[in-house]
């Protein structure tokens, strides 16, 4: 179980693809210092093992370390997303690791300057990043980088992924959603989405890959015979609590179903008719609902309801067809195999 808490919308960059469309100031609305310690101790009591603290920018918030502190008082694992601002100056990133940080987590949404920077809004942010990079490999830190895959960056995978390597402890790539400021215009086809994940999956990485908003990953390595490891889906494992106390699926899946001012985050996550169905693969439309692979995968929700209004519907930038048998995979001990291969070009 991860819960991932976005502390607040404040934020001074002008990401073009920003889930959050943050603001340049702080919400009045945010959670209080006192609710929040609530909110980690009911993400507790649900036994959440992994609690992220994102934005916005936390570092806008003056009590972000001694929220940071409460959540690893409790024992779960401390995710802490920092902006790479004006904010995260020296002392910031020490000040989170001495108040239990586990995991560090930056973005990089490029391979060069100009790339990543017109991906942030701000010219030089691209060098300020490795910046920060290189303080949090010199403190010792787990390091994870982010990156949001869209046909802006598509074609410099490779090169960040050389960019990466020996420096950081796993990559995470975000495949767009149009939610937020992303466009539709930025978002992957499905047959580029699909090369991406074949590439990913081909690769040999000195860190560990996590893909967001793309669980055909994992239909993909069962398709090449390939470890699959159980991974966690909006709602499915998953929850998102906005600045303002919402409970959401996924930041990527902004549907709200109730407030943590109103009702216990279990109540919200165990019981809500959006949350139980999107754990019931049964309920999954169109070809994700036949798909032989849907125990394993089933699809992006956030997309399907980006695109069609309708969480529940087939993911849009899937690129698989299912032969709609969905007892034939064969589930071995290394992935699921079965007669049915694609062929495909060569990796970004």
């Amino acid at each position: 179980m991860t819960l991932a808490w976005e502390v607040t919308r404040a934020c001074p960059l002008r990401c073009v693809h920003c889930r959050a469309d943050a603001q340049h100031h702080r919400d009045t609305r945010e959670l209080s210092t006192e609710e929040g310690a609530t909110l980690v101790d009911e993400a507790t009591a649900m036994g959440t093992r992994v609690f992220v603290l994102t934005g916005g920018d936390p570092l806008a918030r003056p009590d972000i370390f001694d929220l940071v502190a409460h959540a690893a008082s409790t024992g779960m694992y401390v995710g802490f997303s920092p902006s790479v601002t004006g904010r995260l100056r020296s002392g910031a990133l020490e000040r989170a690791v001495a108040a239990g940080t586990g995991t560090i987590h930056l973005s990089l949404d490029g391979a060069t300057p100009a790339t990543h920077d017109a991906f942030r809004g701000v010219e030089g942010h691209f060098e300020r990043t490795w910046r920060a990079i290189d303080a949090v490999c010199a403190l010792g830190a787990r390091l994870q980088i982010a990156t949001t895959v869209s046909r802006r960056n598509i074609t410099e995978l490779s090169a960040i992924a050389r960019l990466l390597d020996g420096r950081v402890a796993s990559w995470t790539l975000f495949f767009l959603v149009t939610t937020g400021r992303a466009q539709a215009a930025d978002m992957l086809t499905a047959d580029q989405e699909e090369l991406a994940l074949h590439w990913l999956a081909s690769g040999e990485f000195s860190f560990t890959v996590r893909t967001v908003e793309a669980p055909q990953y994992r239909r993909v390595r069962a398709q090449l015979n390939l470890p699959v490891a159980p991974g966690v889906t909006d709602g499915n494992g998953f929850c998102f609590v906005s600045h303002i106390g919402e409970v959401q699926p996924s930041g990527f899946l902004p549907l709200t179903v109730g407030n943590v001012r109103d009702r216990p985050l279990r109540h919200w996550y165990q019981d809500h008719p959006v949350f139980r169905a999107l754990r019931d693969p049964a309920q999954r439309g169109g070809k994700c609902g036949r798909c032989e692979f849907l125990e394993i995968c089933g699809g992006s929700r956030a997309r399907a309801w980006a695109a069609t209004g309708d969480p529940l519907a087939a993911d849009p930038t899937c690129a698989y067809e299912p032969r709609g048998d969905r007892s034939d995979p064969v589930i071995t001990g290394r992935g699921i195999q079965t007669s049915s291969h694609r062929s495909h070009q060569s990796p970004p």
